[in-house]
């Protein structure tokens, strides 16, 4: 038998070539793997084995006195009275920044219209917005031409005109944001504690108001209390990745996994949870920049779980189509779209037939091609299709 030792020799290279790049590969890749595969791998078995996040409470536990370091920030823009005298359904709270002025009108024109949603849905909802202190340099072109102070008084002068901007003495920045959710929970508890539910949201999110009044006007009939909705994370780790903008150093966060939370996007919780949660800052510390994470955090140490609502879309952007609107909570990402998704959602249409056979499976048909696909965005998943 003639045996080709050439090539014998040719394929041995190739193979041996082949194992070198793959093995390159891997060498590159190992950071990254580690971070995102490990770390997930290590989260969930801490989650699921050892589960014990009652540690975590009492190390970030502190004194009353160090805990109040947190709040006790003076205001510079209040409404007290914003409540007052009311039957208020639900108080939001919008997370923004002062240079977000459009934003905040077009949430004033679209979901967040008192007027609309008094008259047209026959509730109080109160809308009010959160900001911190301007900061004093920047590199946005539109904020290089004036000052602070100069900033801060066109932030007065809308606040004169709307009636609607919360504003304490601290930074506006990403670092700042767990001191932002601390001054909302605080804020509620002192100035609208009667308010039925409580919701915090960015100010690039679309909130269908008609879809969430109607879901909480049910909710406050049927007497449900401990109610915490949106977009859950079960298991998730600290980012480890000093690159990443969600960067937590093991000083700040030593353990495997964060308790459950929802998406700091936009989430809904009953008064009572408020309430718990509004405790639960008073002993905690608030060092942990992760907004959504440190609400986590405080309702682990009071006992409360978030539950999934499959039409929260976290930190993705919903897909239009008007069998998406008729179930619709929240889309993240919207600003120069917001009016025309206002109109959209909110055309009478939309709930026309929704009551008829024929609709509801067209509609199911269509939500299963929309949603049920592979897709690596955090938006609506495909169980929403059969809702």
């Amino acid at each position: 038998m003639f045996v080709n030792f050439r090539r014998i020799r040719k394929c041995k290279l190739v193979q041996l070539m082949t194992t070198c790049l793959l093995l390159s590969v891997a060498m590159v890749c190992w950071e990254q793997l580690d971070s995102v595969v490990v770390s997930h791998v290590k989260s969930y078995s801490f989650r699921y084995l050892v589960n014990r996040f009652t540690y975590i409470n009492r190390s970030l536990t502190i004194p009353h006195k160090q805990a109040r370091s947190f709040s006790n920030f003076p205001y510079l823009l209040d409404h007290p009275d914003k409540c007052t005298g009311k039957d208020v359904l639900l108080l939001v709270f919008v997370k923004s920044s002062p240079e977000n002025t459009k934003r905040r009108n077009a949430i004033r024109s679209t979901w967040g219209n008192e007027t609309y949603i008094q008259n047209t849905l026959g509730v109080t909802v109160k809308v009010v917005f959160a900001l911190g202190a301007i900061q004093r340099k920047t590199s946005e072109p539109s904020w290089n031409s004036r000052s602070g102070a100069d900033f801060q008084e066109q932030l007065i002068q809308e606040n004169d005109l709307h009636g609607d901007l919360i504003q304490k003495d601290f930074l506006d920045s990403f670092h700042n944001l767990t001191l932002k959710l601390i001054m909302q929970f605080h804020w509620m508890h002192s100035h609208c504690s009667h308010a039925h539910f409580f919701m915090t949201a960015d100010d690039d999110v679309f909130v269908h108001t008609p879809n969430l009044v109607r879901y909480l006007q049910d909710t406050s009939h049927r007497g449900i209390t401990n109610l915490w909705i949106g977009r859950v994370h079960k298991g998730a780790p600290p980012v480890r990745n000093k690159d990443s903008k969600y960067y937590v150093p093991y000083e700040m966060y030593q353990w495997l996994s964060y308790p459950d939370y929802t998406s700091g996007a936009g989430y809904v919780v009953s008064s009572d949870v408020a309430d718990k949660i509004y405790h639960a800052t008073l002993t905690l510390n608030a060092s942990l920049y992760i907004d959504d994470v440190f609400m986590g955090i405080c309702a682990n140490a009071v006992s409360v779980s978030p539950q999934e609502h499959v039409y929260f879309s976290g930190e993705g952007k919903a897909i239009y189509h008007p069998c998406i609107y008729r179930q619709m909570m929240t889309s993240h990402g919207h600003v120069e779209d917001i009016y025309d998704l206002w109109t959209a959602a909110t055309h009478p249409q939309v709930k026309q037939g929704a009551s008829r056979l024929f609709e509801r499976l067209y509609c199911t048909a269509v939500k299963m091609a929309l949603l049920c696909k592979p897709h690596f965005f955090d938006t609506y998943p495909c169980k929403a299709a059969f809702l």
